[in-house]
């Protein structure tokens, strides 16, 4: 039976994309729920809708009303943009194949090059905003970026030298840094994945620039959406990173960043992290508060060590308001 299901699944897939039929639909429960879609196709009983990382069957007793887009809506596409004042974008991006996810989004995935290493970023803003590591960066003044452009069928690097950095978080190891694009050069935006459920098995994949290897692609499952490191969650992915990688956009199937790549364990397979979104998105809001200081590239906290104890008495007095010692009056012992 379970063969039969994904057999199904899998040739409904098949028809939908061969129909060329892809629509955007909402489809709105009697239980007052709202489920955002492709329809790929319907039944006297039920609609079969894809989510972009799972197709559901809806029983036609349970809907009160399909609402379909009136065009028809190419794959990666995006509907029901949001832009936001903290320099992100949202949006409810058509699901599409890896290939056509390549095509739209290798433009927004960028190099990062300092003069200590290299690592990956990818644009937020068209004004030239862009994430990537703070480990990438730290330390780091002299920054070059280097965009991908779609010339024909292959892509042609170009670098970009006037590259400030503009908020730095080394707890969650982010950074916000922009770029100054080319007159008329217009910037592939990335929409990031605000509010979307991240479940264990969703596909995912990433684009970055591992060792150096421009704008590689691979692709895994979320393994574990919420790995407990350090203080902070991060999403487990079998998606490979490697040293170039980090600070490269991790995407759901729908093209949307959920997370951004950041570590790995050279010694093992499969074991890999994303910081997760919402970490993003807080620090965008706050950016201010992470403001970058050039006279402290760090610009983060540090611990102080505890200064010594300058009296070598044992220390049975406490300080009175005057900031003399007096005696600690210590409670009676019982008798043994």
């Amino acid at each position: 039976m379970m063969f039969r299901n994904k057999l199904v699944l899998t040739l409904l897939v098949a028809v939908g994309a061969a129909s060329g039929g892809v629509f955007a639909s909402e489809i709105r429960l009697n239980s007052g729920g709202r489920i955002r879609g492709t329809v790929l196709k319907e039944t006297s009983s039920s609609v079969f809708i894809d989510l972009g990382y799972d197709v559901l069957q809806i029983p036609r007793s349970q809907i009160s009303e399909i609402i379909a887009d009136d065009t028809e809506a190419d794959p990666g596409s995006a509907t029901n943009e949001h832009i936001t004042d903290d320099l992100y974008r949202t949006a409810d991006l058509v699901p599409a194949s890896l290939e056509e996810h390549a095509r739209q989004l290798g433009e927004g995935v960028v190099l990062v090059r300092s003069p200590g290493g290299l690592g990956s970023g990818f644009i937020i803003h068209p004004d030239g905003y862009l994430i990537t590591n703070f480990h990438v960066i730290e330390n780091e003044t002299q920054l070059t970026v280097s965009i991908f452009r779609k010339k024909g069928d292959a892509f042609a690097k170009q670098k970009i030298e006037d590259v400030r950095i503009i908020a730095v978080n080394p707890f969650t190891d982010l950074a916000l840094l922009k770029l100054e694009p080319p007159e008329g050069f217009a910037l592939t935006v990335m929409h990031l994945a605000e509010g979307r459920a991240i479940k264990e098995g969703d596909a995912v994949f990433a684009i970055g620039n591992p060792l150096g290897l421009e704008r590689t692609i691979s692709k895994g499952i979320v393994s574990k959406r919420n790995r407990a490191e350090g203080g902070l969650t991060y999403i487990q992915t079998t998606t490979q990173i490697n040293p170039g990688n980090s600070g490269g956009p991790l995407f759901n199937a729908r093209g949307e960043v959920i997370g951004v790549t950041n570590m790995g364990y050279l010694a093992a397979e499969g074991l890999n992290f994303a910081i997760p979104i919402r970490y993003v998105i807080d620090f965008l809001k706050n950016r201010d508060a992470y403001a970058y200081d050039q006279d402290n590239p760090n610009s983060g906290y540090q611990y102080l060590e505890a200064p010594t104890r300058l009296n070598p008495e044992s220390p049975d007095f406490l300080w009175s308001a005057n900031n003399k010692p007096a005696r600690a009056v210590r409670p009676a012992m019982p008798a043994s």
